[in-house]
């Protein structure tokens, strides 16, 4: 059974840091193009970021850029999301997403190109 599985959510301070893990069971992460998106109350889910099964290609909302970096751990089949000088507009329930890509430098910002989805995890920026 394919699954991924978000952790490392929680509550931080402006300013201060958190990494995100999106862990894959069932199937090879490096098969599939990942993407994290997140839904703030009372908003639409929106994306965050993407990188490709082949990891050449990475993609960063502009309301992120700078400060979100994905980073990859094959041998744990996991993706990380570190999360740098978080802002309150951070706040949301963040998903990773995967599709199966193998081998292209396709990843995608679009919620509807992901086939499979976590249960998401819970990020407060709050003082």
């Amino acid at each position: 059974q394919l699954q991924l599985v978000e952790s490392g959510g929680g509550l931080v301070q402006p300013g201060g840091s958190l990494r995100l893990s999106c862990t894959a069971s069932g199937f090879d992460l490096d098969y599939f193009a990942i993407g994290w998106f997140r839904q703030a109350p009372g908003k639409e889910r929106e994306g965050v970021s993407c990188i490709s099964s082949n990891g050449g290609t990475t993609n960063y909302a502009d309301s992120v850029k700078g400060r979100f970096v994905m980073s990859r751990d094959n041998a744990k089949n996991t993706l990380y999301l570190q999360m740098n000088n978080l802002k309150p507009e951070d706040t949301g329930v963040y998903y990773c997403a995967g599709t199966g890509e193998y081998g292209t430098s396709v990843c995608y910002s679009e919620e509807n190109e992901y086939d499979y989805w976590g249960q998401g995890t819970q990020v407060t920026v709050s003082s």
